[in-house]
């Protein structure tokens, strides 16, 4: 009986070795299948990460913007020798902001690479904010070897999971020969279709040499026993699959992007709309900047219609300072009046109180190249007459093209323009009064509007007294406004700049701060520095949360956690090697002089922070905070 049992024991014993050689064996057959055809070049120097800066270069990227972290050395070091420019800032989250930046600024994609784990949990907000502004950005994020993921390795989480949500393509490279054609795909996606983030995850023994990788993955001394050499063999194998076939030749060229235009069809009823309208008003959001209608050529052709146009987003300063179709005030009381509505590139969400604010009686012509945000609250407080799904500006084009000899009536434009000259010489009323203590906001703003140079960037970081400025800086041109979007996130400015500068190098660029938004990226002015990237930074210093406190207070009776100080932010600035001025109301004469104090020092290369000390006033009074 004890015999039979023995037997028995062995016989399972066997059985499950014989199972583990099989399970291990068709675990690997397809490495092994693909080994057979190609070779594995085990004495090569070469390493995945130059294999990523080749697809970056074939695709025009000139910034990568980082964080340092060992999972994504390879990268970064391939890239540098191929002449793209490794920018690292002090916070991952800035990093992409700076690609952000260059996505708009340039129409190329915005890159970022961080390390695994925290590098990317660092990136999530930032990323966000990409997806809904309709940025087409890269990011590329290290990661626990693939052998392992799961097993409680450094900084290892399920990081896909983490991007799904809110990026437009997701992968995990699992072989240095996946690298090019897995990054020419993201690369595509990013920029086809609505613009917007994606993800490629790096595992680190996909970027480093087969010599490295062996040498981590060899058994420390003779392996033992059948279950040793069983184990032995299945990494050795593992580790050919991982380099078989890497440095055959792949084409590392752009593939196709597809974006979805309107048809002819569609252009032909909207000109016999437009024809017909006696008030016809465009409202553009960002979207009517994406390529592939550079923004000069979109400009020129708003100024062929002549119909009066509201801006936002990305799309402000589309018309320059002071172009005479631009209509920057009573927007609501406009809608009202207008019989047809062209929403280019723009959504009827909470900037548009969701619809309401569009006239019932109104005609209206919608279009996006995003399905849900075209038809946006259409089921509940408007309804488009046209819905077309596609790009703006290519339609913008289309439209002018359709409309030759069209003339908006000039009694139109002129009264809305009449109502913008009303309510700006109120604002400068409201900007002459005295504040209870230090100075008023909007003299400060006033004065920023006539000093900055035509060919300045505007960066807008910040409530308040960013909301106040939206209404009186005006940028010079296309392209020369940056804001976060419709996520209305805290902290943009920081990266924005960087991408900015490095985009627009002779140009001034400007971040108008919060003094709370300020705190989220002062630490870059030592990026700043570091990489001679002068900016400009104007702070307007309350020592509140104001934009909160506005209505915390009189609707709830405490302002707990909305109290700033009136911090020495120059000085912090000053730390990092920037230039830096305090401006109290003792300084109000001389608040001109400071600008120029400030621009002089961009142009000798030093970073300058001018924190201006602003009192209270109900400029912004019944405006939104939530």
């Amino acid at each position: 009986m004890d015999l039979s049992c023995d037997c028995l024991h062995s016989l399972g014993a066997l059985f499950g070795l014989l199972l583990t050689i099989v399970l291990l064996w068709l675990g690997c057959r397809l490495g092994v299948i693909y080994q057979l055809f190609h070779k594995v070049e085990t004495q090569s120097p070469c390493h995945g990460g130059e294999l990523v800066a080749k697809v970056l270069q074939s695709h025009g990227v000139k910034y990568v913007f980082t964080l340092v972290g060992g999972h994504i050395s390879p990268i970064l070091v391939a890239c540098e020798k191929l002449g793209i420019r490794v920018v690292d800032t002090r916070q991952e989250a800035t990093a992409v902001f700076a690609a952000d930046a260059v996505a708009r600024l340039s129409g190329t994609v915005g890159v970022a690479a961080v390390t695994a784990g925290p590098g990317l949990t660092n990136t999530v907000t930032a990323i966000k904010n990409a997806q809904m502004a309709e940025s087409p950005l890269l990011l590329i994020g290290g990661a626990a070897a693939t052998l392992l993921q799961g097993r409680g390795a450094l900084q290892d989480i399920d990081q896909l999971s983490l991007f799904k949500p809110i990026c437009k393509f997701c992968a995990s490279v699992r072989t240095v020969r996946e690298i090019i054609p897995v990054l020419r795909k993201a690369l595509a996606e990013a920029q086809s279709g609505t613009p917007g983030p994606v993800f490629v995850e790096f595992p680190i023994d996909i970027l480093y040499p087969y010599h490295v990788i062996h040498k981590e993955l060899s058994p420390k001394g003779a392996p033992k026993g059948i279950i040793g050499k069983i184990i032995n063999w299945y990494l050795q194998n593992h580790l050919n699959n991982l380099f078989a076939g890497a440095w055959e030749p792949r084409d590392t060229s752009p593939l196709p992007v597809s974006i979805t235009k309107a048809t002819a069809e569609q252009i032909q009823q909207c000109v016999e709309l437009v024809s017909r309208a006696k008030k016809p008003v465009f409202i553009l959001g960002s979207q009517a900047t994406l390529p592939p209608i550079p923004a000069d050529n979109l400009r020129k052709a708003l100024e062929s219609l002549g119909i009066p146009c509201f801006l936002g987003g990305m799309a402000r300063g589309m018309l320059g300072r002071d172009s005479p179709l631009h209509i920057r005030q009573n927007r609501r009381d406009a809608l009202k009046e207008a019989d047809l509505v062209i929403l280019a590139g723009t959504v009827c969400d909470f900037r548009l109180s969701y619809g309401r604010v569009l006239n019932r009686r109104s005609k209206v012509i919608a279009v996006n190249r995003d399905r849900c945000q075209l038809l946006k609250n259409s089921d509940m407080f408007w309804k488009p007459t046209v819905a077309i799904q596609g790009d703006a500006g290519s339609f913008i084009i289309s439209l002018l093209e359709g409309l030759k000899g069209y003339t908006c009536p000039s009694d139109w434009t002129e009264g809305l323009k009449a109502g913008d000259v009303t309510k700006e010489k109120a604002n400068q009323k409201k900007a002459e009064e005295k504040t209870e203590r230090h100075l008023n906001p909007l003299h400060v703003l006033h004065l920023v509007e006539e000093a900055i140079s035509d060919d300045s960037i505007l960066v807008a970081d910040g409530g308040d007294f960013v909301g106040s400025a939206a209404y009186i800086l005006r940028p010079r041109g296309p392209l020369r406004w940056l804001d976060p979007g419709a996520f209305g996130t805290l902290g943009v400015g920081g990266g924005f700049a960087l991408g900015a500068k490095l985009c627009r190098p002779d140009s001034e660029v400007w971040i108008i701060y919060g003094d709370g938004s300020l705190g989220y990226s002062i630490v870059e002015f030592d990026t700043y520095t570091r990489h001679k990237t002068p900016v400009i930074a104007l702070v307007g210093n309350d020592a509140c949360w104001s934009q909160i406190s506005r209505e915390q207070v009189p609707m709830l009776g405490s302002n707990v956690a909305c109290s700033l100080a009136y911090n020495d932010y120059h000085t912090v600035a000053e730390g990092f090697g920037g230039k830096g001025f305090l401006v109290t109301r003792q300084d109000e004469d001389r608040i001109t002089d400071i600008i120029k104090e400030a621009q002089e020092a961009t142009k000798k290369g030093k970073s300058a922070l001018i924190n201006v000390l602003i009192g209270k006033t109900n400029f912004r009074d019944g405006s939104i905070s939530v």
